[in-house]
């Protein structure tokens, strides 16, 4: 048996985590259960978010490599048969005052009765919670008007860290530099673009131009006036919004509501044109798979989302349906929306704002179940569009076992907006980035519940070493403008 217990900074402090509190009782059930004790791993995650997609105790199995058939070809699916190796993930933070004995003893027995599945088992980034995620950008106003809060509202501590003036005249007069020299060598572009990907309610946008503004009035040169400002986020709503805030800006400013994962779809007219890129709070938002290495092989995390029977049946009756309705009723409310929902299930749905409460009672209560399926090739796994899963081999053998997001999402999106970059132009991008493959052997990173989307911490180490293959030098460092909290500033340019 292998026990890993990684919240290990918990364990000193003002309130330290009781070890044998969160381990002993869970190495009971298993001694007294039939599981081949050689073959079990108990993990302890301390999960910070405090709306999450996991239980206090969650059992994940270990799926062999496929059998090889008469002739050397694999089957297709490995299938779980008894004894296979497990995982026993358990949740120090909500452990306190749970019975984990018999909690853990429950979760080696269930067979999947109690659970109500919206989907079989994939890829996470394939995952319907990706599709909440989706729901939530494009149906915001909805979401907002039942909850009573707005999206910056939910985040922790609000809108944060981009919206900075200091942090905007840096960049400004770094943009200064560059086109000063591109001026006097005269290769500078009449038109200069600058592009903001998750533009917010246009709060940073704002202190950007208006102090790109006032600059450009002291330094002379009429830079404001070939300004080309381009806005792009997911929500039409959000974009709306912040297009009121910059009004000021108006003439300057261009809105695109586009998928953040290929920005090179909408604006594929900029190509090589960009001096710079803003991104802030995208890269953690976009879908992702996770993978493994245990025990020095290789594996995805492939997910089921699904919902506890008990919370199923109860919002079952509340919306006069059946329990094995709900999973129609959620894929329903995912393809159609809250709006057409109501029109096309009035016998389950009295008007729109019902039809957002059954959302919002839905992603209260998914879950999602876990298991480790081993990767037989990472070469011919594709982490994004040109990006081979070969990347990850680096990062997954560096040392002892270890799990990390992909953020295939995320990858799609830096290496499609590289090839936006004017050759002296920047990317700068403000989000939770895990700096150090390390950091996922100690600590939780995701995913977690905001609201109503998903976030994920993103992977540092993968996406420098793919900017790195693409000829771009990638740096991360604390944001330099504020004390404390977890964001981490990443810029992407030309190697020199």
């Amino acid at each position: 048996m292998l026990v890993d217990f990684r919240p290990h900074t918990r364990l000193r402090g003002k309130t330290p985590v009781d070890l044998t509190s969160a381990v002993t009782p869970v190495v009971a059930a298993l001694s007294e259960g039939t599981a081949d004790l050689a073959r079990v791993r108990v993990v302890c995650d301390w999960v910070q978010y405090r709306e999450n997609f996991r239980d206090v105790v969650d059992v994940r199995p270990i799926l062999p490599p496929p059998e090889q058939g008469a002739e050397g070809e694999r089957t297709a699916t490995p299938r779980r048969v008894r004894n296979d190796d497990v995982e026993i993930a358990v949740d120090v933070r909500r452990s306190a005052g749970v019975a984990l004995k018999e909690l853990t003893a429950a979760r080696l027995c269930e067979d999947g009765e109690d659970r109500v599945y919206l989907e079989g088992w994939g890829a996470g980034s394939a995952s319907c919670i990706w599709e909440f995620n989706a729901l939530y950008w494009s149906a915001l106003e909805l979401w907002e008007k039942v909850t009573g809060q707005t999206y910056d509202q939910a985040r922790p501590g609000g809108e944060i860290d981009a919206p900075n003036k200091d942090a905007a005249r840096e960049l400004i007069h770094e943009l200064f530099a560059v086109w000063d020299g591109l001026a006097r060598s005269g290769t500078l572009p009449e038109q200069l673009y600058v592009v903001e990907l998750g533009a917010g309610n246009g709060g940073q946008a704002k202190v950007f131009l208006d102090e790109f503004r006032k600059l450009d009035r002291a330094h002379g040169r009429e830079y404001y006036r070939r300004l080309h400002y381009v806005m792009c986020g997911y929500s039409q709503h959000v974009l709306d919004l912040a297009s009121e805030t910059i009004a000021g800006h108006s003439a300057h400013v261009s809105s695109f509501a586009m998928d953040a994962t290929h920005p090179v779809r909408l604006l594929g007219f900029l190509r090589y044109k960009v001096f710079l890129i803003r991104v802030s709070n995208v890269y953690g938002n976009l879908p992702t798979d996770e993978v493994a290495q245990l025990g020095g092989r290789t594996y995805q995390v492939q997910t089921r989302a699904y919902l506890p029977a008990s919370g199923a049946a109860e919002l079952a009756e509340h919306v006069s349906a059946g329990v094995d309705q709900l999973p129609t009723l959620v894929h329903q409310l995912l393809r159609l929306g809250p709006t057409l929902l109501a029109d096309a299930a009035p016998a389950h749905f009295a008007n729109v704002d019902a039809t957002v409460e059954f959302w919002c009672r839905i992603w209260s209560l998914v879950r999602l179940a876990e298991r480790y399926v081993p990767v037989i090739s990472l070469d011919v796994y594709e982490l994004a569009p040109s990006v081979s899963g070969g990347m990850l081999r680096p990062l997954l053998e560096s040392g002892a076992d270890v799990r990390m997001h992909v953020n295939n999402g995320a990858l799609a999106s830096f290496t499609d907006s590289l090839m936006l970059l004017h050759p002296f132009g920047k990317l700068v991008c403000h989000d939770l980035f895990v700096t150090d493959v390390q950091a996922y052997r100690t600590e939780f990173r995701g995913p977690g519940k905001y609201d109503g989307s998903v976030v994920n911490w993103v992977n540092g180490p993968l996406l420098a070493h793919v900017g790195r293959r693409k000829g771009f030098e990638v740096r991360y460092v604390p944001f330099a403008h504020r004390a404390g909290g977890d964001i981490i500033t990443m810029t992407a340019q030309v190697t020199d």
